[in-house]
């Protein structure tokens, strides 16, 4: 089997009231060279954007690849490494309450983006001093206050 490309992903989600209009934003990087996209919505939730921060940059990578995907998310991060997603999957997308899982349109499209890409889910601390998670946060309000109709 062919190495894997290494690709460097930082996602940001972004929602101004909760739920409310929201953005996300991401950053690509391979081989020195960056790529940056963003999106929104006009009434979603913060969890929901840092969800489809992840499901965008790894939609957006044309063959499997070898991801570090860094966020700031909680949430997201916890889905993958603290086992939450495959418990999810084990009781039939019920969580600990025996509710369905919040957002299983985004998990279960996150876990088939897994299936594809080797990832290596890294939390990072929100607003601190990483440059390229504080540029995903400015793509991400920017691209909440464009589906707000200020951008």
């Amino acid at each position: 089997m062919a190495e894997l490309i290494h690709v460097d992903i930082y996602t940001d989600g972004a929602c101004s009231g909760n739920p409310g209009p929201g953005g996300w934003g991401a950053i690509l990087m391979c081989r020195g060279v960056e790529k940056e996209i963003s999106g929104g919505e006009k009434l979603t939730t913060n969890n929901r954007m840092e969800l489809m921060a992840a499901i965008s940059a790894l939609q957006a990578l044309k063959k499997p690849c070898d991801v570090s995907l860094y966020s700031d998310s909680a949430y997201l991060v916890n889905g993958f490494t603290a086992g939450w997603i495959m418990s999810w999957k084990r009781n039939g997308w019920k969580n600990s309450s025996k509710q369905t899982v919040s957002n299983i349109d985004l998990w279960q499209e996150l876990d088939r983006l897994a299936g594809i890409h080797k990832i290596t889910w890294i939390k990072v601390k929100g607003h601190a001093d990483n440059q390229y998670n504080n540029r995903c946060d400015a793509l991400a309000v920017a691209a909440t206050k464009k589906v707000q109709g200020e951008g």
